[in-house]
C-alpha cells in the first residue's frame, strides 16, 4: 500500500512544527535566569545583606572591573571563585547607592555590564546564558566533517539519544496525528547552528501492510533520512530520522 500525494503533504507538514515547553503557572522561582548577548547588561536583583552568586552557563568569569568609592565600608565587594569561575557580590549595610554596577569579562572573551538594584532578599543566584556560546559549540561540531557526513552523524546521535555540543534538544508533548492509516508523532527535535534533526515515530493503524518511501517521509529541503524499517505490517511502528537545514539562525 502506497501513500497518496495528499497524505505525503500532510506528513511533511508535521515535521517543521514548533515545539513549546510550557511551565506551569504559579511556580515560584527563587533563582534568577537571564539570557544575554555579548556587551549586554545583566539586570538582576542582588541581596542587600547576603551573598549574590553570578554563574555563567558554558563559560566562566575571568576578571571584574569596577570603580571603588575609596571608602571600604561604603563599597560593595566582588570576589572571583577560581574553580567554577563564578563571582560573588556582597553589599555592606553602609553602602549608600541603590544599585551596584561593574563590568565582567569571561574566559571565552565576552564582556557584560552588571547593573542590579539592591533588594531585601535572601542569598541569591543569577544564572546567565549567552546563546552565542551554544551556537559556536554546535557550529564547531558540525564543521568536524563534510556536510553530508555531519548529517549522518546527527542521525546516529538522534538514534542513540545522544547529547551534542551546543545542540538544543526539545522533547515533543503533542499527541500523535492521524494521516490516513498512519499515526505520526514527533518525538524530539535537535537544533544546532546549521542543521536541524527530527525524531518521528510512525505507526500503521490500518489492516494492511504499508511500504513507506523517502518521498513519504522527507519534506522539502531534507538533507538526510533514515528509518528503522520502511515496511510496516498492520499495527507495526518505525522510527524515522530527518535532517534538514536549520530554519532560523540563532544569535
Amino acid at each position: 500500500m502506497m501513500l497518496s500525494p495528499r497524505s505525503r503533504r500532510r506528513i511533511a507538514c508535521l515535521f517543521p512544527q514548533t515545539l513549546l515547553l510550557v511551565v506551569a503557572p504559579g511556580v515560584a522561582r527563587a533563582d534568577q535566569f537571564l539570557e544575554v548577548a555579548d556587551g549586554a547588561t545583566i539586570a538582576c536583583r542582588v541581596s542587600a545583606h547576603e551573598l549574590t552568586r553570578f554563574s555563567l552557563v558554558g563559560d566562566q568569569f575571568a576578571s571584574v572591573s569596577k570603580i571603588g568609592t575609596g571608602t571600604p565600608y561604603n563599597d560593595f565587594a566582588v570576589s572571583n571563585e577560581p574553580v567554577r569561575g563564578d563571582i560573588y557580590v556582597s553589599v555592606p549595610e553602609t553602602f549608600a547607592a541603590a544599585r551596584i554596577s561593574f563590568f565582567a569579562t569571561t574566559k571565552k572573551g565576552y564582556v557584560y555590564k552588571v547593573s542590579c538594584p539592591i533588594a531585601p532578599i535572601e542569598a541569591a543566584q543569577v544564572f546567565i546564558t549567552n546563546p552565542a556560546i551554544a551556537h559556536d559549540d554546535a557550529a564547531h561540531w558540525e564543521a568536524e566533517s563534510p556536510p553530508d557526513q555531519t548529517a549522518v552523524r546527527l542521525i546516529q546521535a538522534m538514534a542513540g539519544n545522544a547529547t551534542l555540543p551546543g545542540y538544543t534538544v526539545r522533547q515533543a508533548s503533542s499527541p500523535p496525528t492521524r494521516v490516513g492509516h498512519l499515526e505520526v508523532q514527533l518525538i524530539a527535535q535537535y537544533q544546532g547552528a546549521a542543521l536541524e534533526g527530527r525524531n518521528v515515530r510512525i505507526v500503521n493503524r490500518g489492516d494492511k501492510p504499508i511500504t513507506l518511501t523517502s518521498a513519504d517521509l522527507a519534506p522539502q529541503g531534507t538533507l538526510a533520512l533514515a528509518a528503522d524499517t520502511m515496511d510496516l505490517a498492520s499495527g507495526a511502528a518505525t522510527r524515522a530520522f530527518v535532517v534538514s537545514a536549520n530554519g532560523g539562525d540563532r544569535p
